[in-house]
């Protein structure tokens, strides 16, 4: 019954799916976890092939999908950056994608621009998984960061999230509040510098789908979360590099400001990779919860895989 609303679908925006879909998604990936820590994982996707063409670079992404298709005996294909493929001789990205889809049973894909997943779930037959494009989408992070709340609070509804960093050219974030809109949280608080305030078209969108939105100065966010969601500033979706200057190092989490503000009971979350707006000291202490986030990537796309292409888990 769960693996039917999943089985040959695109994953290219998060409002494409419901609330039940992606309950359905964490049961499954609850269920690889306890295959991965038995050590008798089922190997479901024996004799699939998947394809990842990351078209920018990647590395929990790219690795944690090779590694849940590995784990579930797929094998993978693809390429790590634009430069590798035809397309630095001139092959179209449209080319490109239409020979993965003769090659693959399942596309993943990252690219730089906006629009790219989508374009590629029109062209290829096989299901296309979209690993990151542009500033907008990054469904499966965002799937993967809800997953990790449920497992620190048991549930995603009922909390305080502060979302903190670069608002505007992070798709993490976009991905995470639109994901966030099919729960029930108790607030969303919203800290950035000004240059990096959320983009109005997606808080619109969010808004109205029904999840309220406040903007607070960091010291207040951190008194009141349970969530504290840090991003980087995206320095490479900066049009200008000057006006990435200005805003470099506007913000950084430490241990000294979590002890001083936040709740004991609070978990810093980063989709990584860090700069310097997360401190290392962080990492030592209970607000920590980043490193199992990174971890929990690989059962996650585990599920998604399996429930995309059909395998039955035990």
């Amino acid at each position: 019954m769960g693996i039917l609303p999943w089985r040959g679908r695109d994953v290219i925006d998060p409002r494409d799916f419901t609330r039940e879909d992606l309950e359905i998604l964490f049961e499954e990936a609850d269920k690889m976890r306890r295959q991965l820590s038995s050590g008798r994982v089922t190997r479901t996707l024996e004799g699939k092939i998947i394809a990842t063409a990351f078209f920018e670079p990647s590395t929990r992404t790219r690795l944690s999908f090779e590694a849940a298709a590995k784990r579930l005996g797929a094998d993978v294909i693809g390429f790590s950056a634009e430069e590798a493929t035809s397309v630095a001789k001139g092959e179209s990205f449209v080319d490109t994608i239409r020979m993965l889809d003769g090659y693959a049973d399942l596309i993943v894909i990252r690219h730089k621009y906006e629009g790219a997943a989508a374009l590629a779930a029109e062209v290829a037959r096989v299901p296309v998984i979209n690993g990151g494009d542009g500033s907008q989408h990054h469904p499966t992070q965002a799937m993967l960061d809800l997953y990790t709340v449920r497992e620190l609070f048991g549930s995603v509804d009922g909390l305080n999230y502060l979302i903190v960093g670069d608002l505007k050219y992070a798709r993490t974030v976009a991905s995470l509040l639109r994901a966030l809109s099919l729960f029930k949280p108790a607030s969303v608080m919203l800290s950035a510098p000004p240059q990096l305030q959320l983009r109005d078209e997606v808080r619109r969108d969010v808004e109205s789908r029904g999840l309220r939105l406040e903007y607070v100065k960091l010291e207040e966010g951190l008194s009141r979360a349970d969530v504290i969601y840090v991003t980087r500033i995206q320095r490479e979706r900066f049009p200008d590099p000057q006006e990435y200057e200005k805003v470099r190092g506007s913000y950084r989490i430490t241990r000294r400001l979590l002890e001083a503000y936040a709740k004991g009971s609070a978990k810093v979350l980063h989709p990584l990779p860090r700069v310097d707006e997360l401190a290392a000291d962080v990492d030592s202490t209970s607000y920590q919860a980043y490193f199992l986030q990174a971890s929990l990537g690989v059962p996650l796309r585990m599920a998604l895989l399996n429930l995309i292409l059909g395998g039955e888990a035990s």
